[in-house]
């Protein structure tokens, strides 16, 4: 790949531009990823807390949790568990959602479609670069005080 600029270009260029573009460049690969197996991100995530969990897990400790990724919200959330309900990817018994086979047999086809996406995303970028990057976007989170709450 070829750079657009110098490094002392690079280094006067808004961060406010590129990290939106970055974000932008990655959610829409991952979601048109997701939507040729008919899934929402979200519907993913709700999925992919299901996974594992035998017993279920309360609906409300799932949508509070997911609510902040990418400013979804709480109606965001409860339409993404309605909609996996709606299509027998989950059930419900009283507050516990539960995966259903499908709902499992889905996951796994978008959990591999999700290390191909991944695998693209980073091509070409060592995982020393990758730590660095994050590391560099939570300094300036840290610095302009915002909250940071992905773990």
């Amino acid at each position: 790949m070829q750079y657009s600029h110098s490094d002392a270009d690079l280094a006067g260029q808004p961060i406010g531009y590129w990290a939106w573009a970055a974000h932008t460049a990655a959610v829409t690969h991952i979601r048109a990823g997701l939507a040729r197996h008919g899934l929402s991100q979200p519907e993913w995530w709700v999925l992919n807390q299901l996974v594992g969990h035998a017993g279920g897990r309360d609906r409300a400790e799932v949508t509070d949790m997911l609510k902040g990724y990418l400013d979804t919200g709480a109606e965001g959330m409860a339409t993404a568990v309605d909609g996996l309900l709606g299509r027998g990817l989950l059930t419900q018994d009283g507050g516990r959602l539960h995966i259903t086979a499908d709902g499992t047999a889905l996951h796994t086809r978008c959990a591999a479609l999700q290390k191909e996406m991944r695998a693209r995303i980073h091509d070409g970028i060592s995982d020393e670069e990758y730590v660095r990057t994050l590391k560099v976007l939570q300094r300036m989170i840290h610095n302009v005080g915002a909250p940071m709450w992905h773990h």
